[in-house]
């Protein structure tokens, strides 16, 4: 039982510090990018995305990170079963909402305008 915790407690403490190296990686970038402003954007762009994808990296690495990974690909799997629905009937549906909305708009408009005769009758 003891060893459980201890290796739960030593895989804890090594995710925490890949943790931080991936939020000091992403500073370094930051930092670096502001700092070398003399430095070619494009040098400067390419070292922030190649420390923003090591920092990706070492925080997929712990528990937490890769769960997020099986997450997004049990959402990609998920996203292929799905029925999309087909142009004829996206435009159909479309059409429908802007003519429902239409409607609303037009009876909004006649409900307001008879409100505001009456008002203006009851107060003249």
């Amino acid at each position: 039982m003891s060893t459980k915790t201890e290796a739960s407690n030593t895989q804890n403490n090594a995710d925490v510090a890949k943790w931080i190296a991936a939020v000091a990686l992403l500073v370094v970038g930051l930092v670096g990018f502001y700092y070398f402003s003399q430095t070619p954007l494009l040098v400067r762009v390419i070292a922030l995305l190649a420390l923003s994808g090591g920092a990706v990296f070492l925080a997929l690495q712990t528990i937490k990170g890769q769960a997020a990974w099986n997450f997004t690909q049990s959402a990609q799997l998920e996203m292929r079963k799905v029925v999309w629905p087909t142009k004829q009937e996206t435009l159909q549906t479309t059409g429908i909402v802007v003519l429902m909305a239409l409607v609303m708009a037009i009876m909004i408009w006649i409900i307001d305008s008879l409100l505001f005769m009456l008002v203006k009758f009851l107060t003249t």
